[in-house]
């Protein structure tokens, strides 16, 4: 699946002349964590999160003033402090370094995203630069809800087998010249010796997904080493 398939459009946004209370006022009302900012064109110019809003002098919740704080973090990010605590529009609080995806980029790659960088969502712009849609964690899970089982009536049980060692022959915890499957009117029996506890679930996750498999049983032992 690609992001055009999952995410959220139009996509409500701000300007950066916002307030910052307007900020907040929006995200309460609309139930949502972030709002993307966007200049006059339309085009994405930064982001604004729950977790930009945290620490605000209204709440009583800004970063401690401490000397020792300021030997530790220095004063240019003890300034930035004092900017997202204080500031009053969306332009002085908003993240500029927004990570961003197209509508044709994989979902593979956007998890990747959210991994790599620390973050509950990708803004998706077009070739321009224009904001077009957005792509949460959540839409991915609701991807995965609503996923439908794959439509196979009937796989050999030679075909089940061979495609089944074929993907263990990939992973290096699989070890597979270890193991033997056996595989009868779709039900598979694993046998052998894993290398762990993690690599026995593994292969029987791997046997698991393949198609046309209705049961799993597990025969496998793991190896213990003896020093």
């Amino acid at each position: 699946m690609k992001a055009r398939d999952v995410m959220i459009f139009p996509v409500i946004t701000v300007g950066e002349n916002e307030t910052v209370a307007g900020v907040a006022k929006l995200l309460l009302a609309k139930h949502i964590s972030a709002v993307p900012v966007v200049d006059h064109d339309g085009k994405l110019v930064g982001i604004v999160t729950e977790a930009d809003l945290i620490h605000r002098v209204e709440a009583g919740t800004e970063h401690p003033r401490s000397w020792w704080l300021t030997l530790l973090c220095g004063e240019r990010v003890i300034a930035e402090n004092y900017i997202k605590s204080h500031a009053t529009s969306v332009k002085d609080i908003m993240t500029r370094d927004v990570v961003t995806a197209f509508p044709d980029t994989l979902l593979h790659d956007i998890a990747g995203m959210f991994e790599e960088s620390h973050i509950n969502r990708v803004p998706i712009v077009s070739e321009g630069g224009d904001l077009v849609g957005i792509v949460t964690r959540a839409n991915i899970i609701q991807a995965i809800a609503g996923a439908r089982p794959r439509l196979e009536v009937s796989v050999p049980d030679a075909t089940i087998r061979t495609r089944l060692l074929d993907e263990l022959k990939k992973q290096p915890w699989a070890h597979a010249h270890r193991l033997n499957v056996t595989v009868s009117h779709g039900v598979v029996d694993l046998w052998g010796f894993a290398e762990s506890d993690t690599a026995r679930r593994a292969i029987r996750v791997a046997a698991e997904s393949m198609a046309g498999v209705t049961t799993v049983n597990d025969h496998m032992m793991v190896e213990v080493t003896v020093y």
